[in-house]
């Protein structure tokens, strides 16, 4: 999977979106459980004072001050339960304080008076108080009337440390957890990811496979209900449309060309015969020699036609058969000596050693007549050709060579599309029609093979082609 596919870019989007809506709902869950556990913590002070002042401080003037103070120390023992519980007069006169609690978590020295000038008028508050050393006292504090006195102030208090740490702890352990969860939110997502564009991986390797030797072939239909299953029928018509427009094409091709290689052939011999009558002027028998070579002309090209058609159709297929690609190369160089001599061009073969490969003979040599016809026509005299085959890592290689005029750059990527020619006024002058390097293409394509070119202006040209070697 590449950073730039759907599939990356839906892993990251997918884990982005959920890691950041549990980072969200973790922030939230803390600062909500800061709050709530603020908020109960005074409340809970609260309750306790309250809770002082309706069962004691309200019958003091029966019981007494000192056994109020005797209660709070048997009931409550803010000493042993890590409270703070001060108990003042409206006048400011402390009646009881508790000591330090017994696991020394504060000193009741730090926490400070009541500014009853501030907060007098209150009938009840709660407040939050940082220690000196760090801590956080929570208080509750409630005022009580009481018949003949001024009545009294009952500050009951907590430290908010043992829920800050609990907090704290559930903090580190989120912050811990959100990576692995981002891991296995990424993880899923790229399970998820995958199951999903699956069908995409099957329809997209199905079509690399078809070509125009293949157009019955369909794509796999992923039989979900959902877009993908149309997409795949809907590629799977256009292939239907496209193959049938094929067939008509190369059926086209090849009734024409058939049909027109009759009256060609009557044409040429007619042309002939006119030639050959001894009454016609010098500069009519020029145009009739003129139109000859023109009739000729047009069937090579019908016959190249006839070819590529029959080669579209996967005629190279039905007559395989296994043979020496070296010997081949050999008899069909000697063949083309004649050719070569007669422009001056020196041409040899380097195919010694025998290689076996599997392919219909006949196109085959079609492929190297066609690769030695091209060099010897576009060399120059006193110039070379020459042909090689070899073996190379269970590969087959036929290399055609020469040190012609070579073929500019911009050209080369077009040099086998059909009726493509580097120079329309040398190739007509020659004879060419742009086909002959679009056969050899066919030929290979058809026999598993790949052909390439390279070429420089004015230091020549080779043809590479590279063969599967036959299976013993």
């Amino acid at each position: 999977m590449t950073h730039s596919s759907i599939g990356f870019r839906l892993v990251v989007w997918y884990t982005s979106l959920l890691s950041g809506i549990f980072v969200l709902l973790a922030v939230l869950l803390y600062f909500g459980l800061q709050h709530f556990v603020l908020k109960d913590t005074a409340q809970i002070q609260m309750s306790r004072a309250r809770q002082i002042a309706d069962t004691l401080l309200a019958h003091v003037q029966n019981t007494g001050e000192p056994y109020v103070i005797e209660e709070i120390k048997s009931l409550y023992a803010p000493e042993i339960n890590n409270r703070f519980i001060r108990v003042t007069r409206a006048n400011g006169d402390v009646i009881y304080e508790s000591g330090d609690p017994k696991d020394n978590s504060f000193k009741t020295t730090e926490v400070p008076s009541l500014d009853l000038d501030a907060d007098a008028a209150n009938g009840s508050w709660d407040k939050k108080m940082e220690l000196s050393d760090g801590g956080t006292l929570v208080e509750g504090v409630v005022k009580v009337s009481t018949q003949g006195k001024d009545g009294y102030y009952i500050e009951v208090g907590a430290l908010l440390d043992p829920a800050e740490a609990m907090l704290n702890h559930l903090f580190v352990r989120m912050a811990l957890g959100l990576p692995l969860a981002v891991l296995i939110i990424g993880a899923g997502g790229w399970i998820l990811v995958r199951r999903a564009l699956k069908p995409v991986a099957e329809i997209t390797q199905a079509a690399e496979l078809i070509t125009q030797h293949n157009t019955s072939d369909r794509m796999p239909v992923a039989r979900t209900g959902d877009e993908l299953e149309a997409l795949s029928l809907a590629l799977n018509r256009m292939i239907a449309r496209l193959d049938d427009a094929f067939k008509n094409s190369t059926r086209f091709v090849a009734d024409a060309s058939h049909e027109l290689r009759t009256p060609l052939t009557i044409l040429h011999g007619e042309l002939e015969m006119l030639a050959a009558e001894t009454s016609l002027t010098a500069e009519t028998r020029d145009r009739v020699y003129s139109m000859l070579e023109e009739v000729s002309r047009l069937g090579k090209i019908v016959e190249q036609l006839f070819a590529l058609s029959r080669l579209d159709a996967g005629e190279a297929q039905t007559e395989w058969q296994t043979f020496d690609l070296a010997e081949l190369a050999r008899s069909t160089t000697e063949q083309m000596s004649l050719l070569a001599e007669d422009k001056g061009i020196s041409i040899r073969s380097d195919a010694s050693n025998p290689v076996t490969i599997q392919g219909d003979k006949a196109r085959l040599k079609q492929v190297i007549v066609n690769l030695l016809d091209n060099a010897i026509k576009y060399t120059p005299s006193q110039g070379s050709v020459q042909l090689c085959v070899r073996e190379s890592n269970g590969e087959v290689y036929l290399e055609v060579a020469d040190n012609g005029m070579g073929i500019p750059v911009q050209a080369l990527p077009h040099v086998f599309e059909r009726f493509y020619r580097v120079d329309p006024a040398r190739s007509g002058d020659s004879g060419g029609a742009g086909l002959g390097l679009s056969i050899v293409k066919s030929i290979c394509t058809a026999h598993g093979a790949t052909v390439e070119v390279q070429s420089n202006p004015r230091t020549g040209s080779c043809f590479s082609i590279k063969f599967s070697k036959a299976k013993t």
